[in-house]
């Protein structure tokens, strides 16, 4: 089978073309920068430039799955500008593969993209699922109800469309838990805000793998990639500097200092989602690293 990924040098993508090619799956993948094209054995990249609306449109021969992953991070700071970049790397990458997918001839049946939990509201005592609705009032949730409403076009298209909701990936290689980890190597690690907030994390083997588990069974809908185990910040903290070998007794970091530091990004450290993934427990994914334990041993030297 034929996959084109768009993200595929991202953290994500590249943990999931790892497990594409170990699996067999033919990978072609668009890229905005001509010097990370690859000519490889069953990897090949392909040239695209969605502010020009450009793109290689022999990306999509013989390709029967897209794995949509494109969009600018949103851990940077969020000036007015970036903000704009955020919305907009993901709605108009989203809308040239439609646009693209409408005029040529293709054999895509099946788009499985990425979102974000951000987008459910956030809360200390709800348990959110799949078809709990994007009500988070924030910039975060305004992105996440956007991007997926550009992502239900290809239904249009009569393309089976699934959307993986993301949690909080960890992974050794980038991300959050690099960032998180630096402070308790230096033996200053505290919680964030209360520290009572919910953060539903998932190790990126298993977020690879839940990638992998709904192409191969061509699920659609939506989906929650997080573990089955989500921490507060404080046990999450707490859970590191164990591993790490290292103190936790700092205090908390009050809200109006991350706010100060990070401004409108602060909302990503603060906020609380309790988010489940009985969803694909009940279709039968399992998951290598269900406990926070294992997972961050695993990554974590």
């Amino acid at each position: 089978m034929n996959v084109l990924i768009t993200g595929a040098t991202g953290l994500v993508g590249q943990a999931l073309v790892a497990i594409l090619l170990k699996e067999g799956y033919t990978v072609n993948y668009l890229s905005t920068s001509r010097t990370k094209l690859s000519n490889r054995l069953n990897y090949k990249g392909f040239y695209w430039n969605p502010e020009k609306l450009e793109i290689d449109e022999a990306a999509f021969k013989d390709v029967s799955v897209i794995v949509h992953l494109a969009g600018a991070s949103v851990s940077k700071k969020w000036t007015p500008a970036y903000k704009t970049e955020i919305l907009q790397s993901r709605i108009q990458t989203t809308r040239l593969l439609f646009d693209t997918l409408s005029r040529i001839p293709n054999q895509v049946q099946h788009i499985v993209s990425a979102s974000a939990i951000g987008g459910y509201k956030s809360s200390f005592d709800r348990i959110y699922h799949e078809e709990d609705a994007i009500e988070e009032p924030s910039f975060l949730g305004d992105v996440v109800r956007a991007w997926e409403h550009e992502v239900d076009t290809f239904e249009k298209l009569q393309i089976s469309v699934a959307k993986i909701r993301i949690g909080l990936v960890l992974s050794a290689h980038g991300g959050a838990l690099v960032e998180l980890i630096k402070p308790i190597k230096l033996g200053v690690g505290s919680p964030l805000g209360s520290g009572k907030q919910y953060q539903s994390w998932i190790h990126i083997e298993d977020l690879a793998s839940i990638f992998l588990f709904i192409i191969q069974n061509q699920e659609k809908g939506i989906y929650n990639g997080v573990s089955p185990h989500p921490v507060t910040n404080s046990e999450l903290t707490k859970a590191i500097a164990k591993v790490l070998k290292k103190p936790f007794f700092f205090p908390r970091v009050p809200v109006f200092v991350l706010k100060t530091l990070l401004g409108e990004m602060h909302e990503l450290l603060i906020s609380s989602q309790h988010v489940s993934c009985l969803k694909l427990l009940n279709k039968g994914f399992q998951f290598k690293y269900a406990s926070l334990e294992k997972a961050l041993q695993s990554l974590v030297k």
